[in-house]
């Protein structure tokens, strides 16, 4: 980047800063499945989990471009780091808005060059290559295709029905957060075929738990918990399953008033956060969350080790644990 220019540089040390404040949440999933199903090559397999953070990191700078959310973990993102850079030289706030999604988009495309890039250099057979390429490949395309929808949901006039919005969390989170991760744990381990799949279906439901105790955070939780905006969500109209539950409720013409648009002001947030817990909204979205999450548990029968099957479980009880309303 320095031989291009310092200004490309800035952008590296940007993309470096925002990827700081991760849980590593994916690669650990990846290691653990690689570990307990028997890999001895651990340097292979963090090199692999590497992949899955980039390509998380990648997700998160593009999913605020696409959301215009300028906050994550309490500070600037990167998007929001440009644009306070470019109002600080005098651009107008126009401009800064633009120079902001402008550099979202080209560090979240060098992100998942850079994923590609570094899954090439997985020590691993061509059957096992080809397999973890095939992994990847069906997570990027699943995670696309999800954010669109999502995208697409939020602009429609109807609501989404629950499925559509299970569907968005199964192809926007579920498949690159825990299907992916824990799949290509197993294949580069040289577990058995049906470990594999079983880790994939567990996956599958651990994800759109996931997702929506995500959601239910994301609307009541507290900020410095989550670090981000309890408020993008209501702001953005984000056709989540609180608000899909709510659709049907009486509550929902006051909703509909008080909610979308970056003029909500806190007393509109508050009051449509009250609303959904009145019509019942947040019970139904926690308890859903919890049913996905012991779906996922079922899904773990006899060819996955006892060790990972508990620790997997213990994930689970973490995910839903506190989603209850005070």
């Amino acid at each position: 980047a320095v031989s291009v220019h310092p200004a490309y540089l800035s952008l590296w040390a940007a993309i470096e800063r925002n990827a700081a404040c991760g849980k590593r949440f994916r690669p650990r999933l990846l290691m653990l499945a690689y570990r307990q199903l028997g890999g001895r090559d651990p340097a292979a397999a963090a090199r692999l989990a590497a992949v899955y953070e980039l390509l998380h990191n990648a997700f998160l700078i593009h999913d605020d471009v696409i959301d215009r959310d300028v906050v994550r973990h309490g500070v600037p993102n990167l998007s929001g780091h440009y644009a306070n850079k470019s109002r600080r030289a005098g651009a107008t706030e126009e401009a800064a808005q633009h120079a902001g999604m402008a550099a979202g988009l080209l560090a979240g495309d060098l992100v998942l060059a850079g994923a590609y890039r570094l899954h090439e250099s997985v020590a691993a057979d061509s059957g096992v290559r080809a397999e973890l390429s095939a992994i990847l490949d069906h997570a990027v395309f699943s995670s696309i295709g999800g954010e669109l929808l999502d995208v697409e949901f939020a602009r429609a006039v109807e609501m989404p029905s629950p499925g559509e919005v299970r569907t968005v969390a199964r192809r926007k989170t579920a498949v690159y957060s825990f299907e992916a991760p824990l799949q290509a744990g197993a294949v580069l381990a040289g577990a058995a075929a049906p470990a594999a799949a079983t880790l994939a279906a567990f996956g599958r439901d651990a994800g759109i738990a996931y997702q929506i105790a995500d959601d239910v955070r994301g609307t009541f939780g507290d900020e410095a918990d989550t670090g981000k905006t309890n408020s993008g969500d209501l702001r953005e109209g984000k056709r989540t399953v609180l608000l899909s539950y709510a659709a049907s409720k009486p509550q929902w013409g006051r909703i509909s008033e008080l909610m979308g648009g970056a003029g909500m002001t806190a007393a509109e947030v508050q009051k449509v956060r009250d609303l959904l817990t009145e019509c019942g909204a947040r019970d139904h979205a926690v308890q859903l969350a919890s049913e996905h999450a012991h779906a996922a548990v079922k899904q773990l029968g006899e060819e996955i080790p006892a060790a990972l099957a508990e620790s997997l479980e213990s994930l689970m009880h973490s995910l839903v644990a506190g989603l209850h309303s005070p």
